[in-house]
Formats: C-alpha cells, sequence, structure tokens
C-alpha cells in the first residue's frame, strides 16, 4: 500500500485531546487525507460542513474526530438524562453502520464514551437493552432508530452531534422522510454541530444540508476526478451466453486475487455463485434478503481472505471498507453511471492499485456511453480472446438453497422432502388446537362455513334446497 492518498498535514497539528491522537496513532493514522484535512478546521471550530470525496478516502475518520474532540470539549447538559445520546451518526445501510462502529471502536480506545449500534435484521431485544442503559454516540440505520425512537426507548433532545453519512444513498433507498423525522426531533441547528457526507452532492443532497443545517461550509476534494486514478478500467464485448465463461476464465487465471463481482439482479448474483461454486472457485454471495447474521459472517471471511470471491448487489458498492480487493468486475453495467464509481471504489482504497473489468453484453450495452461521458474518459476495451472463455459444464451448477417465510427459525422455510421443515406432519385423529379454540379441520368450522354459505340465485349450479341458517 502507497501513501500517495495522504497529505502534509498531520492529525497533532490540530488541537486535539491527547486522548484521540492516542487513538489515531494506535490505530495507525498520522497524517490527514485530503478530506480530513479539509474538513477538520471547520469542524473542530464548531462550523457545519458538507463534504463530497471519492469513495474510501477517509471520510469516516473525518467526522470521528470531530465528533470525539466536541464531547471532551463540551460538558453534557445537567439535564440529560441515561437515555439520551450525544452524538447519531446515521447510516443507510447495516454494512456501513458495522463499518463505522467498528471504526469507533477504535478511535475511542482512550476516550471510552460508550457506543450503540442499531440496525435491522438481527439483535432486536439486546440492541434495545444497550440503548435503555444508556449511550454517548449512537450508530445506526434510519429504520431501526425510528422503531426504538417511537418506542421511547431514547430521545434526541440532547444531542450535540450529528452525522449524516452517504446521504446520495440515503435517497436512493428512499429513507430522506425518515432523515427529515429524526433530524426535526433534535435540538435546532444552531445549537448542535452538523456534518453530511457523501461521495456526490447533488442539488437533493446539497438542499437537505441547508434546509437542515446552520449554514454548512462545502468541502469537495477533487470534484473533477470522479474515478480513482489507480484504478486500472477495462471491458470486454461479450454475448449474453458467453459472460459466464469469460467470468470463470478470468478468474482462473487471477492468483492471489480478492475480487468482487457485481450483477444488477438477485437472481443474477444466485446464477453466478451457482456456476463459480460448481467450477471450484469458492465465492460468497451478498444480496439485500441475505440474513444479517450470514452477511456479516460472510463479509467477515471475505475479508480475512477465507472467501476470495464476493458476488453482490450493490447493496455492497457503498461505504464498505474492505481492504486489499484487487479486482473488481461487473458482471451486468449498472443503469446508473454513479453505480459504476461507487463498484469500482472497492478496489484502489487508501492509496492503493486495482482492476475494474466489466462486462459489455447486449442487455447492458447501453450503459457504457453514459458512464464515459460520467467519468469523463474512455474505458479501453480489450479483446475477448478464446483461450479466455472457459469450458463450463451445466451439469455441475449449484443451487441456492430456497427460503420461504414459513419458518420461524432463524425467519426462513426451507424446503425439505416436498415440505416445510418447520411444519410437522400431523398425526391422524388428532385433533390440532391453538390457543385453546379447535382450528380449521374439526367439525366446528365447518359448521360455521356451512351458516354462512348463501344461495346462488343467479349463478350457474346453485343448490337452491341449501338456505342459510339463522
Amino acid at each position: 500500500m502507497t501513501q500517495t492518498h495522504l497529505t502534509d498535514t498531520r492529525f497533532d497539528s490540530f488541537d486535539l485531546d491527547p486522548r484521540i491522537l492516542q487513538g489515531l496513532l494506535d490505530a495507525g493514522f498520522s497524517h490527514c487525507t485530503p478530506i480530513q484535512a479539509e474538513t477538520l478546521p471547520f469542524a473542530l471550530s464548531g462550523r457545519d460542513v458538507a463534504g463530497q470525496a471519492q469513495t474510501g478516502t477517509g471520510k469516516t475518520a473525518a467526522f470521528l474526530v470531530a465528533a470525539l474532540q466536541r464531547l471532551i470539549t463540551h460538558a453534557p447538559s445537567p439535564e440529560r438524562r441515561a437515555n439520551q445520546p450525544r452524538v447519531l451518526i446515521v447510516a443507510p445501510t447495516r454494512e456501513l453502520a458495522v463499518q463505522i462502529h467498528k471504526d469507533t471502536v477504535a478511535l475511542n480506545r482512550c476516550t471510552e464514551f460508550t457506543l450503540g449500534l442499531v440496525y435491522g435484521g438481527t439483535g432486536y431485544q439486546e440492541q434495545r437493552d444497550v440503548l435503555s442503559a444508556g449511550v454517548d454516540i449512537l450508530i445506526g440505520t434510519p429504520g431501526r432508530l425510528i422503531d426504538y425512537y417511537k418506542q421511547h426507548v431514547f430521545d434526541l433532545r440532547a444531542i450535540e452531534v450529528v452525522v449524516i453519512d452517504e446521504a446520495d444513498r440515503m435517497f436512493d433507498l428512499g429513507f430522506i422522510r425518515d432523515i427529515r423525522y429524526l433530524l426535526r426531533r433534535m435540538p435546532p441547528p444552531t445549537r448542535r454541530l452538523g456534518m453530511l457526507f457523501s461521495a456526490t452532492l447533488s442539488y437533493r443532497v446539497t438542499e437537505l444540508a441547508y434546509e437542515h443545517m446552520n449554514h454548512p461550509h462545502p468541502v469537495k476534494i477533487q470534484p473533477d476526478q470522479v474515478t480513482v486514478d489507480r484504478v486500472l478500467q477495462r471491458c470486454y464485448m461479450v454475448a449474453n451466453d458467453e459472460k459466464i465463461s469469460l467470468l470463470v476464465g478470468l478468474l482462473n487465471r487471477m492468483k492471489n486475487a480478492r475480487v468482487m463481482v457485481f450483477a444488477n439482479t438477485k437472481r443474477a448474483t444466485e446464477a453466478i455463485w451457482g456456476y463459480l461454486e460448481g467450477h471450484g472457485l469458492r465465492t460468497a454471495i451478498l444480496s439485500g434478503d441475505v440474513p444479517q447474521k450470514k452477511r456479516l459472517r460472510l463479509l467477515t471471511q471475505f475479508q480475512d481472505g477465507e472467501l476470495p470471491i464476493l458476488v453482490a448487489t450493490d447493496v455492497a458498492a457503498r461505504g464498505l471498507h474492505i481492504p486489499d480487493v484487487t479486482h473488481v468486475i461487473n458482471y451486468d453495467l449498472p443503469e446508473d453511471a454513479e453505480d459504476y464509481v461507487h463498484r469500482i471504489g472497492r478496489t484502489a482504497r487508501a492509496g492503493a492499485a486495482g482492476d475494474a473489468i466489466s462486462f459489455v453484453c447486449e442487455t447492458y450495452a447501453f450503459c457504457l456511453p453514459d458512464i464515459e461521458e460520467f467519468i469523463g474518459a474512455k474505458i479501453a476495451v480489450e479483446p475477448v480472446a478464446a483461450e479466455l472463455l472457459a469450458e463450463i459444464d451445466p451439469a455441475k451448477f449449484v443451487r441456492t438453497p430456497r427460503r420461504y417465510p414459513g419458518d420461524k427459525r432463524q425467519g426462513h422455510g426451507y424446503r425439505h422432502g416436498g415440505r416445510h421443515k418447520s411444519r410437522p406432519k400431523p398425526v391422524e385423529g388428532e385433533k390440532q388446537k391453538t390457543e385453546g379454540k379447535e382450528t380449521e379441520g374439526s367439525g366446528v368450522k365447518k359448521r360455521r362455513r356451512r351458516r354462512r354459505r348463501k344461495p346462488d340465485s343467479a349463478g350457474a349450479g346453485s343448490d337452491s334446497s341449501v338456505t342459510p341458517r339463522s
């Protein structure tokens, strides 16, 4: 890893508390990245900031340092209760919230403020108990935050610092009404420090900033250079029926690589996973409906190098810091040009180099001109040589296990022997009861149904001898 992404500005050049500096040193940080060097002078002086920077350039550390310094230099209000957090950090996805929490733990090691992490999909009661006990810094996703807030598990009247991370993604995922709901229940912008960060500062994001922040100072790092300089981009013009063959052939040629493969739909990720697993390539799959515990476990295995390939939808394209990703492969070109930038930003992080390979197929070829216009450059086209196409045996395809909502265990049901595992076969002749009432199949409900029947005076085949009972 190179240090070309760093500036000459050192963290100890700011008037930071020694405990924060020690946390930075323990995490291996001595010099600022450009977004940190531009943001910290304003945030540390109490000025709101709306920051834009390329993904992977250190936005998280920028707002964490400013938030910790604020907590140290400003004593909490004497009226503050235990269930009133002082800092709120809102992230659009569960994975990003977990990553921010992990970074906060590292920088907070010496300051020892209490932390809370809430997100959907798992740990409902455990997260609720942590909030009830009281936290200084609360990190979470909008849905779970509002859920607990409406239950009065915590309130927002003592918030001193609010951070909205990946604000443009909040709009894309439909969370913007939730964000406004939370912001309106905090102290006014003049009584809190507000920081908003995003890979792109669109008009709607800027409007949000000026609506709910106190004249934020805009910080834009390399706004004209959209893609990361150290990413080598190239593409292959390929037929739809050759995409899997080309993908397997390219992956077989990559040695000691950590690869993220992006597709546009969950069904496509499942098909890719099935072919890669069937042809001896160990792969993890990450999409929106993978249970949360499994998602976190797969991400950990990928980050640790146990699984060299991760197949994902755009749920994994934002905010995740996965070190040492060597290649990003766009199996499907994204229909939104901004998503292309976020995808390839998974590699070449923190000054490292990386490769971005895109398949320009019959279905998504129309997206290429928009992407090239957005990044302001042409993507080099490589020939699809015959030796790159691997031999694919359809018989080796591995099917993903199907999940059904009927299984109450772990939230999913699995087909087993033609029935749900969670539904035991009833014993013949035994009455089935639920909460002391006879269920359908007993004589009681049959009689009730007969009483509700009405004669069909107009329809063919009606039985005029059957009359409803009073």
